[in-house]
């Protein structure tokens, strides 16, 4: 799919964005700090998560573990039940190994993309935002809001867009390092980023024309369920627990949902694949996170 665009058709696109981004411009905590911490923190925090689902929790985040040093030295128990709520724990522990990679570094987020993405649990998208609104760099952050705006603008009749037919367009029409008279890259991306939110909440999904898009999968009923109420046991069972038990405890919450119990062998199977993962250890026959 071509979707090559003269200087002047860039430059029409840019106003249309920067004109909507003042119009929606949300002013969220987040965006009052520079503390690539924060940021990385607000960025992981808000995949797949709604806003006002993030507001609150990444504050209280940071009053508990207000530095990539304070992070790194915090048990992976802790780190899990300030998560608990946000969904994927597997991110709470990307962020946990993350930081004390930093943090044996010397404690200072990178700047670089290859440095970031190096780290535990930060992919392009992440490294991406922390490098545009952290340290205000040109990059190409290619997310579920920016990507809704470019296929609404630019593919507004097209289905099946990869990213690939994308990411030139992103790439051009992001700011240089530091901006310029006109814009950033920081104030470019929030442009996006809130037109983008308005676009999904007022039109059908543009994101759903886009090749890589997923429908996310049932909650309830699901391994990931089971995993994240195991975690959750485990949490209120600090000094350990038995498989027997872990399997009594999670049955009565599958009984009052009204799903059928697990098998003791079948728990065990599913906490042994958490300890494999860093999630819990075993000592004694005894789980603790």
């Amino acid at each position: 799919m071509d979707a090559t665009l003269s200087q002047s058709e860039l430059d029409a696109f840019a106003q249309r964005v920067h004109a909507q981004g003042r119009r929606l411009y949300r002013d969220l905590p987040w965006r009052a700090t520079g503390d690539p911490y924060a940021i990385w923190l607000s960025e992981v925090m808000l995949q797949q998560t709604q806003v006002a689902r993030v507001d609150g929790r990444w504050q209280r985040w940071l009053e508990r573990f207000p530095t990539v040093d304070a992070l790194a030295a915090a048990s992976p128990a802790d780190v899990l039940e300030e998560w608990q709520g946000m969904g994927y724990n597997r991110r709470a522990l990307a962020l946990l190994n993350a930081a004390q990679a930093i943090s044996a570094a010397g404690g200072a987020v990178p700047e670089d993309e290859a440095s970031l993405r190096a780290l535990p649990g930060i992919g392009p998208a992440t490294a991406a935002g922390i490098r545009a609104f952290a340290f205000n760099r040109h990059t190409v952050y290619l997310e579920t809001n920016v990507r809704a705006v470019f296929l609404h603008e630019v593919f507004p009749n097209s289905e099946d867009v990869a990213d690939r037919d994308l990411i030139p367009l992103v790439d051009a029409t992001c700011p240089p390092d530091g901006g310029n008279s006109l814009c950033d890259p920081r104030g470019w991306y929030y442009a996006l980023l809130d037109y983008g939110a308005h676009l999904k909440k007022t039109l059908p999904n543009p994101s759903r024309r886009s090749r890589g898009y997923v429908r996310q999968s049932r909650f309830e009923g699901s391994t990931r369920q089971k995993r994240a109420a195991l975690v959750r046991i485990m949490l209120d069972h600090r000094s350990g627990i038995s498989t027997r038990d872990l399997a009594a405890e999670l049955n009565r919450h599958e009984l009052r949902a009204g799903r059928a119990e697990l098998r003791e062998s079948d728990v065990e199977a599913i906490v042994e694949q958490l300890r494999s993962e860093g999630f819990c250890t075993r000592e004694h026959n005894m789980w603790r996170t």
